[in-house]
């Protein structure tokens, strides 16, 4: 039988270290039922016995104020873990115990691992784990995540207690007169009426009341109206009380009983200081310079600047040996397999659509790993702090800058969890333009589409364009959400406050890790939805096949080239001689010609090419060709089809005789594409509507309207920019 454990904790007290080090990597990465909230689930086997855990979203507290404390709290009371470890920051011990009164409260079977003793210890707090153990009745283990110190004696208390099976007994905590008298009431109609009893005890559901907590107050509501109504009645009745008598709200009181009762437990001979309180840490020293007003945005475009430097330089040499790999794939299927629909499926369809987005992993993991480090060292949280204050310039909320960063804000993030992490905001105005403009951001998805155009028109400043391209993401998502601030979302900024993390050194399994986890995503995702979105497209440019007489005309042009021939010139093309003479390369010049012009014209029957055709009148505005427009609907689907999409079309509409060529240098040889054209199509990819599960994402944290809105507005946006960029630029002649 399996052990449920579950790891709890304030955000940055090192949960997710704690994790990789009880797991390694051994765990599954996905989302809670219903709610895109990260899930980690690890497996590990420890003294012969097999042990899964959870590790749940940093919360600072048990009350349902956002979805990761929601997530928390639901996985606990519903899935009754037989015990649950507590991160705390020993550096940090006061706020962090806060949690834990609450996970008291709630009755859960607990061992607090006392983390980042080394951190406290050179900030000169000693702390007394035996002293605290002695006051909370819970262990207390003293461990280092960063290092694996403690490892082994925090798996051991906690299989202790989950071996001895405990009941849930919360803590009571006094909360004064006024409170602890309606708690009394409340407590008695709670068991009277066996109100949620099952899943919480009947005073954490009193307390809960009392702190207004509105998941508890809606379930109660749903279960039994009218003892929900009389419930109602008495809080409101304390809280004009406690309104009337002492100028504060229940749920102040018992956050300021909680802190009493920490601050009770911490004088008891648990904590004591070598140095003054007030002294700078290193952390502080070093933010007065990266968070500086002047010198932090600087500093950070810098660090931006070295992070895509870093990645394409590195990234050069294993994306060609990929892409090598695939060319001599495809060459090797062309060579084994007879001409036919099966062949055209496996190099066009498979080999050269997904080929074209794995291609890319070399340069995503390099991207990822840069990232990680970021966010590891905690500088990313610092980024967000200073982009708070332009934030607040285009009426945006602080807390907007994750979802812009998650979304892409440093290219590789997915607009999917960013549209998600909305939910954070409170202010339904500031969450709808955060929710509207996240997608603008160069998510993972758009990151091939970039890096080949980049690549293959402006391949010797790559970096250099990159840091242009997310520049232009960040300045267009914030003028388009002023403008909807302005307009229809119009209101006041709300205040906000954030908690910076202590930097720390980003640990080399945890970078691994990390990067690990996002590049499976999107091997994942290339094997699986991209594979199948190729094939389809690769059929809807295949069907329906060109009419048989169209077909018989190129055959004609080819005999007749052949009849005109001399056959000692064609029999020395046939046996495939080395080298060939100058008469027999320019016949194969001539034969290939005819071979382009069939395959052109097959695409262009089929249904695909019907509709790029279709649209080209007017795409050609923005100097897109129907090639091009049919990437440009696949990328409706997922933004990485683009690539695949192109690779599938210019390998179908093109026969090169002598050897493969990338996709790269197939774009570069058509006369319909040129640098102008590049950037007017990265402008568009960059800006039109988000994808389709972006979208379906948005309907449900919205509504469709919203999406429609979204997917019309930056389709139409995206084009009008895309057209100006092409304009402007052959009017220059810059093409």
């Amino acid at each position: 039988m399996q052990i449920k454990m579950a790891l709890a904790g304030n955000p940055n007290a090192g949960k997710t270290t704690l994790f990789n080090q009880l797991t390694g990597a051994r765990q599954h990465v996905g989302n809670y039922p219903g709610i895109t909230v990260d899930h980690k689930e690890g497996h590990l086997q420890f003294k012969n016995k097999a042990v899964i855990i959870t590790d749940l979203p940093g919360t600072y507290s048990m009350t349902a104020y956002s979805a990761e404390e929601l997530v928390a709290r639901d996985y606990l009371v519903y899935n009754r873990p037989q015990v649950v470890i507590n991160i705390v920051d020993a550096s940090n011990l006061e706020r962090n115990l806060y949690l834990t009164c609450q996970l008291l409260e709630l009755g859960a079977p607990l061992v607090v691992a006392l983390n980042m003793m080394d951190v406290a210890e050179a900030r000169g707090i000693e702390i007394n784990a035996a002293a605290l153990e002695k006051h909370l009745q819970v262990p207390v283990i003293p461990i280092i995540a960063r290092s694996g110190f403690g490892k082994e004696a925090l798996l051991e208390a906690a299989m202790q207690v989950a071996s001895e099976g405990q009941e849930w007994n919360p803590l009571n905590i006094s909360y004064g007169d006024d409170l602890d008298s309606a708690l009394v009431e409340l407590i008695e109609i709670i068991t009277a009426k066996s109100l949620m009893t099952e899943t919480y005890h009947a005073r954490y559901t009193a307390i809960k009341y009392l702190e207004n907590d509105e998941q508890i107050q809606a379930k109660g509501m749903e279960l039994a109206p009218e003892t929900a109504q009389i419930l109602q009645q008495l809080v409101d009745k304390t809280t004009e009380h406690t309104r009337r008598t002492l100028d504060v709200y229940p749920e102040a009181i018992i956050a300021d009983h909680r802190y009493g009762y920490i601050k009770s437990l911490l004088r008891q001979g648990v904590i004591s200081r070598k140095f003054d309180a007030d002294r700078l840490y290193t952390s502080d020293k070093i933010d007065k310079v990266l968070t500086n007003r002047l010198v932090g945005p600087v500093l950070m475009l810098a660090i931006l600047f070295a992070l895509y430097q870093f990645t394409f330089s590195w990234s050069e040499l294993p994306v060609t040996w990929l892409a090598n790999a695939f060319s001599w794939l495809g060459d090797f299927v062309d060579k084994s397999l007879p001409d036919g629909v099966l062949k055209s499926l496996i190099i066009s369809g498979m080999i050269d659509g997904v080929g074209g987005v794995l291609g890319f992993v070399p340069l995503i993991m390099f991207m990822f790993f840069g990232i990680a480090i970021l966010e590891d060292s905690g500088y990313l949280a610092r980024v967000a702090f200073m982009m708070d204050r332009i934030f607040r310039i285009f009426g945006l909320h602080g807390s907007s800058v994750m979802p812009f960063i998650v979304s892409g804000g440093i290219a590789g993030g997915c607009a999917v969890p960013g549209v998600m992490a909305t939910r954070t905001l409170r202010s339904p105005k500031e969450r709808m333009a955060t929710l509207l403009t996240v997608p603008f951001m160069n998510c993972g998805a758009k990151l091939p589409v970039v890096a080949l155009l980049i690549g293959t028109f402006f391949g010797e400043n790559k970096a250099n364009y990159m840091f242009f391209f997310t520049m232009l993401a960040w300045i267009v998502a914030l003028l388009a959400a002023k403008l909807l601030r302005s307009t229809v979302l119009k209101g006041t900024p709300t205040p906000f406050v954030m908690e910076l993390p202590p930097y720390r050194f980003p640990t080399m399994r945890g970078l691994f890790i990390h990067t690990w986890e996002r590049t499976y995503q999107y091997i994942k995702k290339a094997g699986t939805v991209i594979l199948g979105i190729s094939i389809l497209l690769w059929a809807m440019m295949t069907f329906p096949s060109l009419p048989e007489d169209a077909a018989k005309t190129f055959d004609l042009k080819r005999q007749e080239i052949l009849t005109a021939t001399e056959p000692a010139i064609v029999a020395e093309l046939e046996k495939d001689a080395e080298p060939l003479s100058e008469r027999a390369k320019a016949l194969q010049e001539k034969l290939a010609t005819i071979s382009n012009e069939k395959a052109e014209a097959a695409l262009r029957h089929s249904v695909a090419g019907t509709l790029g055709t279709s649209m080209e009148p007017v795409s050609r505005l923005a100097g897109f060709d129907w090639r091009t427009d049919i990437a440009l609907i696949g990328g409706f689907a997922a933004k990485e089809v683009i690539v695949s999409t192109l690779g599938t079309a210019y390998s179908m509409g093109k026969v090169e005789v002598e050897e493969s060529q990338s996709l790269g240098d197939r774009l570069k040889d058509d006369s319909n594409w040129n640098r102008v054209v590049a950037v007017a199509a990265l402008v568009f990819i960059m800006f039109y509507s988000p994808c389709f599960v972006t979208l379906v994402c948005i309907a449900k944290e919205a509504s469709w309207k919203w999406a429609a809105f979204s997917m019309t507005f930056n389709t139409v946006f995206a084009f009008a920019m895309a057209v100006a960029v092409f304009q402007i630029g052959m009017f220059f002649n810059l093409g």
